[in-house]
């Protein structure tokens, strides 16, 4: 273990510890599966939904545009993130990464922040899940009455979301019953999703009129976000959102079969993959209707095609749409327990936490996960939660970014060789650094103030109990 001498808060943690605790875990995911998990988080209900709104609202028909600069935000970060997990393929990404070269408060922090995304992330696309279903069953004229129809959040009168709780439970069960049988299930749905995607490019673009390319970029109106690069940089800030999937692969390394090239391909290729399929659906989105259009509207790719005239289509993909959410759900989900798993194995939460059973599974982790994902969806509204994923993650990406400076001189030293090497080192992690503050300071202010209290919280509860129960503290 490395010790910096300067105090039990900079004391930074042994690649080896973490090795032999993670031993346990049954390496059984390839590059076929952490695609699927990346493009299943990625490409959720995102692609059918921000196009249109963000055109609408933002950016017109340069919302591509908005969908290009989010992802080359994302992609400065994935890098980094593909070098950290070839050098450190540990459960708990962020966490384990910069307790490694930084010491555990940082690494702490970083991972604190990443615990609102998982938490927050799966409340947020079940809620999705859920209204979208609602949206479905009242196209055969079928409403679930108010008290179970939405959470007490909404204010509607509502009291349970049941079909976001449905949806979590799904997951729960799904993902007790082992990583081999989720990995599959999730391979079909991501196949199936983005067969749907493709269909609709191509149905999509024989509907396509010209003119609706008009004046790509919009001119800005003064005192609103629409129009200009303000328009298109403030639709970047929202569809970050759906590009922050590609952390859940990182947080499933420790599974990884041969680390040093399963984690680099599955993390830049799944990026690479989302963007060319956001970046086209949106060109056919906008093509097939003027972005007026698309005000307001909750399910705007679907709504296109059966406007257009192609209504067998427009349900396969509501349909779909629906099954697909679910691949989210199941790659947030699976990220998540693996960090609570980190963090007890570590002695940061109660070590029940970092136990694993005989299957290798985190069990009780994937327990508390669930709790909490069904509480936050039932205290906060739909749009509250979409914010308040993106303020955690993007202080997890500042950390990666700037963490590089620290990785790149221990390669091949005390730390293993890298599979994958970061380009134009050392400039490129300073883009990505400066990407994600970027990002993170066009946030609603609500969103950054919960931010600031969730990591108050985070050090409270360090300071407490985890910097007393660390494992790291006790061998020191």
């Amino acid at each position: 273990m490395a010790n910096s001498g300067m105090g039990h808060w900079l004391k930074k943690a042994s690649p080896a510890a973490f090795e032999a605790s993670d031993k346990n875990l049954k390496k059984t995911l390839g590059v076929k599966e952490m695609l699927a998990l990346g493009l299943g988080t990625i490409v959720s209900t995102a692609i059918f939904t921000m196009p249109g709104i963000v055109a609408a609202k933002h950016a017109g028909p340069a919302v591509a545009l908005s969908f290009v600069v989010a992802a080359i935000v994302s992609g400065l970060t994935a890098f980094a993130y593909a070098e950290f997990a070839s050098v450190l393929p540990f459960a708990g990404s962020v966490y384990s990464w910069a307790s490694v070269v930084f010491g555990e408060v940082f690494g702490w922090i970083a991972g604190w922040a990443l615990l609102a995304e998982y938490f927050i992330a799966v409340a947020f696309v079940s809620s999705g899940w859920s209204a979208n279903f609602k949206l479905f069953l009242s196209s055969f004229d079928i409403d679930l009455p108010k008290a179970i129809g939405s959470s007490f959040a909404a204010g509607n009168g509502g009291f349970i979301d049941i079909l976001s709780l449905l949806a979590v439970l799904i997951v729960a069960v799904l993902l007790w019953k082992g990583t081999r049988t989720t990995a599959a299930v999730e391979n079909f749905l991501v196949v199936g999703k983005l067969l749907v995607v493709l269909i609709f490019i191509v149905v999509g673009a024989t509907a396509i009129h010209p003119q609706n390319y008009a004046h790509f970029i919009p001119a800005h109106v003064p005192g609103t976000d629409f129009g200009g690069w303000q328009g298109i940089s403030m639709g970047a800030s929202q569809i970050f959102l759906a590009y922050i999937g590609f952390d859940s692969i990182a947080a499933n390394s420790a599974e990884a079969k041969d680390p040093q090239k399963t984690m680099p391909r599955g993390i830049i290729g799944s990026l690479i993959i989302a963007t060319v399929l956001f970046v086209t659906v949106s060109l056919v989105m906008v093509g097939m209707f003027h972005y007026t259009r698309y005000a307001d509207n909750a399910a705007p790719a679907a709504w296109a095609l059966l406007e257009a005239g192609h209504p067998y289509v427009s349900n396969l993909l509501s349909v779909v749409a629906l099954a697909g959410m679910f691949t989210a759900i199941i790659g947030m989900m699976m990220a998540g327990s693996r960090l609570l798993y980190a963090f007890g194995r570590d002695g940061l939460l109660p070590a029940f936490l970092g136990k694993v059973d005989r299957k290798g599974l985190p069990k009780s982790a994937l327990l508390v996960l669930t709790i909490g994902a069904i509480l936050i969806g039932a205290i906060f509204s739909f749009n509250e939660l979409a914010d308040l994923i993106s303020a955690g993650t993007l202080i997890a990406f500042m950390m990666v970014s700037v963490g590089i400076y620290k990785l790149r001189p221990r390669e091949g030293k005390d730390l293993p060789n890298p599979g994958f090497k970061l380009p134009w080192y050392p400039v490129l992690p300073a883009l990505g650094f400066l990407g994600a503050a970027y990002i993170f300071f066009t946030l609603d202010r609500q969103a950054q103030v919960y931010a600031l209290g969730w990591f108050a919280l985070g050090l409270l509860v360090y300071a407490f109990y985890g910097a007393k129960h660390s494992k790291l503290e006790k061998d020191a």
